[in-house]
């Protein structure tokens, strides 16, 4: 079946779903194949997809809960309770009623299975609710990357606001002699390009221009940005060969006036002057509105200069393998650093803050972690003397 035929069909899947899908996955929930790659593949299969689009950045988080952990023999009777060996044995797609945050569907309490006795070997922990476990700013199932006690207690001292702030510094590009295209009717365009690292770099008008897929000039010279768009809410349906995000798919409020602009690489950065400082922060705004982005506009960030992008789309260090070399790009997949929270601590949050003022501000509230540590340590110290 041609791609035409079969995008035809689209708009009649939507009356086979079982039902809503998640926050996460309803730009891509007409794109059946992308879960459910054979039909009859059953959970296996289900779990290859979800390995496929998510294994990555499990390896990247150290997961704490890897299969390994749930294969092992000793942990055999935990098993029965809570059988985590399959993504989907915990995240089941379609049934909103029973799905939460993150596109969990257990119970909250889901951690009393494994550490029903944490309050004997934990004293800190007696009396609390095993619902808050997940949610509290202490714990998350995954990727605990700035949540684990040695980590806490190395940043014990830190102040709310660093000394010294500053983000990683992209490398600039060498610059190479800038030949102007003679194009008398588009002098504009040209002046544009001429203000731009394009020009710098020596890239004309032929080095985008000259392709039938536009995302495929961006490709060739920006590989791992455009890998991590494609990975990313925006550019999620175009890997799912389904047609561009607009914002009137989204579930979140937009602006109407943007409602039927589609994403791509120039949806952000506009072509021909390809203006990051533009793209970083007045490109959000162009379609997403609410109270994060009105609180955004009167906090101390946007005074500093902190722009939507410095926190949503950092600047990450990338390594070619195959070169054997590393730079500074920008994350284009916001998911990265989305949910939970607590991904945003690392590679965002500590260039500025002190990592306890950091948990604290992202959970709005004062999580307790971080003076548990201290108290441990200090009773440790005592019982030493």
């Amino acid at each position: 079946m041609g791609a035409a035929s079969h995008a035809a069909l689209w708009p009649a899947r939507s009356l086979l779903l079982p039902g809503r899908t998640t926050h996460g996955h309803h730009q891509i929930e007409l794109a059946c194949e992308s879960c459910h790659g054979s039909p009859f593949g059953g959970r296996e299969a289900l779990q290859e997809s979800c390995v496929r689009c998510h294994g990555a950045e499990l390896k990247a988080a150290n997961d704490t809960h890897p299969l390994s952990k749930f294969t092992d023999p000793r942990n055999a009777d935990r098993l029965e309770k809570l059988d985590a060996t399959l993504c989907v044995n915990c995240h089941v797609e379609h049934r909103p009623r029973m799905t939460g945050a993150m596109g969990v569907s257990l119970p909250r309490d889901f951690c009393f299975h494994c550490h029903a006795d944490i309050a004997k070997d934990r004293p800190s922990h007696e009396g609390m609710a095993f619902t808050t476990c997940n949610g509290a700013g202490c714990h998350k199932f995954h990727d605990n990357r700035a949540l684990y006690e040695d980590f806490l207690a190395k940043h014990l001292s830190d102040p709310p606001l660093k000394e010294k702030r500053v983000l990683p510094s992209r490398r600039s590009v060498e610059e190479k002699p800038v030949s102007v295209p003679d194009q008398p009717s588009s002098s504009a365009i040209a002046r544009d390009w001429l203000e731009t690292t394009h020009a710098r770099a020596g890239v004309n008008c032929s080095g985008c221009h000259g392709k039938s897929d536009p995302k495929a000039s961006c490709r060739e010279c920006h590989a791992p940005e455009t890998t991590g768009f494609l990975s990313g809410k925006h550019g999620m349906r175009i890997a799912a060969g389904l047609s561009p995000m607009q914002p009137s798919m989204a579930r979140r409020a937009m602006r109407p006036e943007a409602a039927h602009r589609t994403l791509g690489c120039t949806s952000c950065h506009a072509a021909h002057r390809f203006d990051t400082a533009s793209a970083a922060a007045e490109a959000c705004v162009g379609c997403h509105r609410g109270p994060h982005i009105d609180a955004q506009e009167k906090s101390a960030h946007r005074a500093a200069g902190v722009a939507c992008a410095t926190c949503h789309l950092p600047r990450v260090e990338w390594r070619d393998e195959d070169a054997g070399t590393k730079r500074i790009l920008v994350q284009h997949n916001q998911n990265e650093t989305l949910e939970p929270a607590e991904k945003m601590i690392r590679p965002v949050c500590l260039h500025c803050h002190g990592l306890g003022f950091s948990i604290d501000a992202l959970a709005g509230r004062r999580v307790g972690s971080i003076d548990m540590v201290r108290r441990r340590i200090l009773n440790q110290e005592r019982s030493s003397q």
